[in-house]
């Protein structure tokens, strides 16, 4: 059900939240991930070919924030996959500190980004908590760079907790904490 935070309907700068067609506005998704997170050329495709591939797989979906028809923000996930890469790398961290469970019955938070431009109005709040409500698993899962940043910050605000820290991907420069929370989501 799209919905706006912050700012009531019809104001100029509204922002609505709803379903995104991920494969159709892939570019624009990147973009805004790209600013976000400083992504160079050479990263968005290959991060273009990741999320195409994504989001062929059963019970992947994506919401949309846009204002003025403009992409300012999104969010992707789908059912947790052990065969999935991402499972396979944090699986012996979550396993060592006994939480491997966690990888069983969750949906999993793929991509979360905001516009800089955008952030702080609560739209990365309305995205996950919306993707989250739409999910059938009883838990969601999602990895993040650890350190203490706005992000790690929004998620222990709406009930993840650090299943794992210090997880290395090949090829990230900077370790993630995989972290976990229970579904519905913690409302303020």
């Amino acid at each position: 059900m799209p919905h706006s935070p912050g700012h009531g309907h019809g104001h100029p700068d509204d922002v609505v939240i709803g379903p995104l067609d991920l494969p159709a506005h892939v570019d624009e998704a990147l973009a805004v991930q790209a600013v976000a997170f400083g992504l160079g050329a050479d990263e968005v495709a290959v991060r273009r070919q990741i999320v195409l591939r994504h989001m062929s797989y059963p019970g992947a979906r994506a919401l949309g924030a846009t204002t003025g028809g403009r992409l300012v923000g999104f969010v992707y996930g789908m059912p947790n996959d052990r065969s999935h890469w991402w499972s396979t790398v944090v699986e012996p961290y979550l396993r060592s500190g006994g939480h491997d469970h966690w990888l069983d019955d969750s949906f999993v938070i793929t991509e979360l980004h905001v516009h800089p431009g955008h952030q702080n109005r609560g739209i990365g709040r309305a995205l996950i908590t919306d993707i989250t409500d739409g999910a059938a698993e009883p838990r969601s899962i999602l990895s993040a760079i650890d350190i203490e940043s706005p992000a790690r910050a929004l998620y222990r605000s709406l009930g993840y907790t650090d299943l794992a820290r210090h997880v290395l991907f090949p090829s990230a420069p900077m370790p993630y904490a995989v972290m976990g929370a229970p579904l519905p989501l913690r409302r303020r």
